[in-house]
């Protein structure tokens, strides 16, 4: 039994599409949505329409940009010769905010997976090594470091190296605030493979 009109439960299921949007926030959004002055809902109607029709992939990094080349890759201020290797826009957007990378990147839009039937060509792989024929000094992985994300890691490296760029890996290891005896051995086992001397 439908307890809202037509367009109400329309537009709840259109939001609870949405990843991480679950039946009572796509709710709450929707009466957010309908008790919002006209003019913002609008506005809000042409951001999404002008990003869907706009946003396109960075010509260099493979990001999503609104641009030919996103803001990173037209600074003239990024070191070209080091490229840090991200799995997504949001894990590019995740080290940008910590400002203490000064190279550039390239996105792969993903990851090997056999089990979900991805393999090498599925993903951005063709084109970093593209970008590998121009002066690049040092590739850096930063994967996930899930099974996934691993095989991507170890597939990355060892088609980089015959080609004499440095290959390194973002260390892991346990988080800030983590309690030892809920961390996993693997995880244990690389921060203690990738301990630092103090």
């Amino acid at each position: 039994m439908d307890y809202y009109s037509s367009q109400i439960s329309k537009l709840i299921e259109e939001l609870s599409r949405l990843p991480g949007i679950g039946a009572k926030t796509a709710q709450r959004l929707a009466f957010h949505i309908i008790n919002l002055p006209e003019d913002s809902v609008v506005r809000l109607a042409n951001a999404i329409t002008d990003a869907r029709k706009n946003v396109r992939y960075c010509k260099e990094c493979l990001t999503l940009t609104d641009t030919e080349l996103c803001p990173i890759c037209s600074s003239s201020r990024r070191n070209k010769k080091q490229i840090m290797v991200v799995e997504n826009p949001r894990d590019l957007a995740a080290y940008e905010k910590t400002g203490k990378y000064d190279g550039v990147y390239h996105v792969l839009h993903g990851a090997i997976s056999p089990m979900l039937g991805i393999g090498p060509q599925d993903i951005k792989i063709k084109e970093l090594m593209v970008r590998l024929q121009q002066d690049v000094e040092e590739v850096i992985i930063a994967t996930n470091s899930s099974l996934e994300g691993e095989a991507t890691a170890m597939y990355l490296s060892k088609l980089i190296k015959p080609a004499g760029i440095k290959v390194s890996r973002i260390a892991s290891g346990i988080p800030v605030g983590g309690d030892l005896e809920y961390i996993d051995e693997v995880t244990l086992l690389r921060a203690l493979e990738g301990r630092v001397e103090l």
